[in-house]
């Protein structure tokens, strides 16, 4: 890389993990009305100048609502992005929360299946999508059931990846590095020693996902999470968020059960497929609340 490129992508990294330092000190700092207004200001500016994740997001949207008119998905958009930045807001003064806090802006409907499980001592694997405030849920269901294992893409740069390790590990949760090559042994071992396991499942991270139908077009969903409920027999649901007022509501979907056939990558598909259809459930419900600035479908 020429010298020139290595100091710009240095200087770039300094200046994310400066302002992702500064969000999490002065935002917690701040009135939280204050806070809010200045998060949705942000988002409003970013949809206005079309920057960042803008453009995939309203691609995104436009998979999700193709009916809408461009003035409409713009609108749609905006929405989303407000939605995202609400996240953000509410992420970096999550660790302040009190208990009470935490109870009173996070409610899971269904959570009866889950009480169940892990009440007899067996392990659950619980996949989310990008919707509402993930986060949230996670210190919800570590404060609810003791303990909670994840996986995090390892972000750059490296400070930046260590700071949202420390900040997830402050809400009680177990964080393991995507990419280590022992991760699959150690959510196994978690699964297995009746813990809760908690990954993202609507964007694949390794290129080696599988492929499935996702509102109508082909997506690239990650094969772990079904591969784990596979392997250790632990109860697979899908978990669809939403933002209400000043609560996120998540949604417990029913257990997907493991293919009576022999083929396990057509297993994976199978189940893999299901959470997707979940999936379109809870998206198409709220759609700006689905936080998904990459890209999913394979075209």
């Amino acid at each position: 890389m020429p010298r020139n490129s290595t100091r710009l992508t240095e200087v770039t990294d300094a200046a994310t993990s400066w302002a992702f330092t500064a969000g999490w000190s002065v935002s917690k700092r701040m009135p939280e009305r204050a806070a809010r207004a200045a998060f949705q200001a942000g988002a409003d500016y970013m949809w206005w100048q079309n920057t960042a994740g803008v453009p995939r997001l309203k691609s995104n949207l436009a998979r999700v609502r193709p009916w809408l008119t461009d003035a409409e998905l713009e609108l749609l958009t905006r929405s989303g992005m407000r939605s995202y930045m609400r996240y953000w807001c509410e992420a970096f003064r999550l660790p302040t929360y009190t208990p009470g806090r935490l109870s009173e802006s996070f409610d899971l409907r269904g959570k009866e299946l889950l009480d169940t499980t892990m009440n007899q001592g067996r392990g659950a694997v619980m996949i989310p999508g990008h919707m509402a405030n993930w986060d949230l849920a996670g210190a919800w269901a570590t404060q609810r059931y003791g303990a909670l294992t994840t996986v995090a893409e390892q972000l750059k740069p490296k400070d930046l990846f260590d700071q949202f390790l420390q900040y997830r590990e402050s809400l009680g949760m177990e964080v393991l590095p995507l990419g280590d090559p022992h991760v699959t042994r150690a959510l196994i071992r978690r699964l297995r020693e009746g813990r809760l396991v908690a990954l993202l499942g609507d964007r694949d991270l390794t290129d080696s996902g599988v492929h499935i139908d996702f509102f109508g077009a082909k997506a690239s969903f990650p094969a772990g999470p079904a591969l784990l409920s596979i392997m250790t027999g632990a109860p697979l649901h899908p978990v669809t968020m939403h933002n209400e007022k000043n609560m996120t509501i998540g949604t417990v979907h029913p257990k997907i059960e493991v293919p009576d056939i022999t083929d396990r990558s057509e297993q994976i598909r199978i189940m893999t497929q299901q959470i997707a259809h979940a999936f379109e459930i809870g998206i198409a419900e709220h759609p700006e609340d689905w936080h998904m600035l990459q890209k999913v479908w394979v075209d």
